[in-house]
C-alpha cells in the first residue's frame, strides 16, 4: 500500500505526447462512475480548437501518471470575435485512488488555477464549458470529495443540472399528444425533417435564441455526418421556423436526447410537447431502448416537460464558479 501520511512527490507539469493512454487509465480508475475511452480523450479534449497541452496539468509519480487536472480558455471564439477574455474553466480533473490523501488533487487544480490567471482569467467555471464539457458540473454524490475540495479552494454552486432518463421498450406518441398534433397541424403548422436549405434558418434560430453553442452543436455534428432525419423541425402558418428538436447531436450518440427548443412566444401551444414526442418516436423506430440526456433545470419549464413526458432524473450535477477576489 502507498503511504498516505507524506505529501505526494509526483511531479506536476502540462501534457506531452506520450500521456494520452496513461491519462485514459487513470481516469477510468479515478471516476468509475464516468470512464472514458482514448477516443472521446481525443474528441473532447485533444481536437479541441482551444486545447493547450499546458492546461492540461498532469502529476507524474516515476512512470505512473496519477492524476490531472484540465483548465482551458477560449483560443477561438464561439461567434462573433468574443474570446470571453475574463473567462476560463476546469472540465475535469481526478487522482489516482492510490495516490489520494496527500494534497495531490490540491496542487493539480491549483496549478491549473495559476495558469488560467496566468492568461488573464479571474473567472472560473467548473465546469460548463462548451462545446466540449465532460459533465454540466460535479456529482457530488458520486464524487464527494471533489466537492469538498473545489469548495475549499472557493468555488460556489452556481445553480443544479439535472440528468434525466426514460426507457423507450414499447413507447407509444401519448393520444393526447397525437391530436394536439393534428390541431397544430390544422391551424398550418409543418413539423418535418428539415432539409439542407432549411439549416440556414435552424442555425439562425438556434444561435441567435438559444446561444452560439446550440448552433455550433448542430453544424457540427451535421458537418460530423449525422443524418439530418435526427432532427425535427416546425415552422409556424407563416412559414417561419418557430423550433425543432433532435437527438444523435453528441458525439453521435443516437440515445442521447436534445438540444431542444422552440421560441419563447409559442410556448404554451404544445409544440415543445409534440417535437419531443415526435423525436422520441423516431428514435423508438430505430430501436433505441431509451433516450437520456444530460442537462436541464429540474425545476424549469423543460424539467417539468421532461418529467410530464416520462423522462426521470438520475443524476444531479452542481454548475460551480471562483471568482479572483483580488
Amino acid at each position: 500500500m502507498t503511504d498516505r501520511t507524506t505529501t505526494s512527490r509526483a511531479e506536476t507539469r502540462g501534457f506531452r505526447a506520450g500521456d494520452g493512454p496513461r491519462l485514459v487509465e487513470a481516469w477510468c480508475r479515478s471516476a468509475p462512475a464516468d470512464p472514458v475511452t482514448p477516443e472521446r480523450f481525443r474528441s473532447l479534449v485533444l481536437l479541441d480548437a482551444n486545447f493547450d497541452p499546458e492546461g492540461l496539468r498532469v502529476a507524474v509519480d516515476g512512470d505512473r501518471l496519477v492524476g490531472a487536472a484540465y483548465a482551458v480558455r477560449r483560443l477561438r471564439p464561439m461567434a462573433g470575435t468574443d474570446l470571453q477574455p475574463e473567462q476560463g474553466w476546469i472540465p475535469f480533473f481526478f487522482v489516482d485512488p492510490d495516490a489520494r490523501g496527500r494534497g495531490l488533487g490540491r496542487r493539480l487544480l491549483t496549478d491549473a488555477l495559476d495558469w488560467l490567471h496566468r492568461h488573464g482569467r479571474t473567472r472560473v467555471d467548473f465546469s460548463s464549458y462548451t462545446p466540449h464539457y465532460v459533465f454540466p458540473g460535479l456529482d457530488a454524490e458520486a464524487y464527494p470529495e471533489g466537492a469538498g475540495l473545489l469548495e475549499s479552494l472557493g468555488f460556489r454552486t452556481l445553480y443544479e443540472a439535472a440528468a434525466m432518463d426514460r426507457g423507450l421498450v414499447g413507447y407509444r406518441v401519448p393520444e393526447e399528444v397525437a391530436r394536439r398534433l393534428e390541431g397544430l397541424t390544422a391551424r398550418g403548422y409543418r413539423f418535418a425533417t428539415p432539409s439542407d436549405d432549411d439549416l440556414v434558418d435552424l442555425l439562425a434560430l438556434a444561435g441567435n435564441h438559444f446561444g452560439p453553442d446550440w448552433a455550433c452543436t448542430i453544424r457540427d455534428c451535421l458537418a460530423a455526418g449525422t443524418p439530418l432525419d435526427r432532427i425535427v423541425a416546425v415552422r409556424d402558418p407563416s412559414g417561419r421556423m418557430v423550433g425543432w428538436a433532435m437527438h444523435g447531436a453528441f458525439e453521435s450518440v443516437d440515445e442521447r436526447f436534445g438540444p431542444i427548443g422552440v421560441l419563447e412566444e409559442t410556448r404554451g401551444t404544445g409544440l415543445g410537447e409534440v417535437l419531443l414526442h415526435l423525436v422520441l418516436e423516431r428514435m423508438r423506430a430505430r430501436r433505441a431502448h431509451s433516450a437520456w440526456f444530460l442537462w436541464t433545470g429540474e425545476r424549469s419549464p423543460a424539467g417539468h416537460l421532461y418529467r410530464k413526458s416520462g423522462f426521470t432524473t438520475t443524476r444531479r450535477f452542481r454548475v460551480m464558479r471562483r471568482e479572483a477576489t483580488g
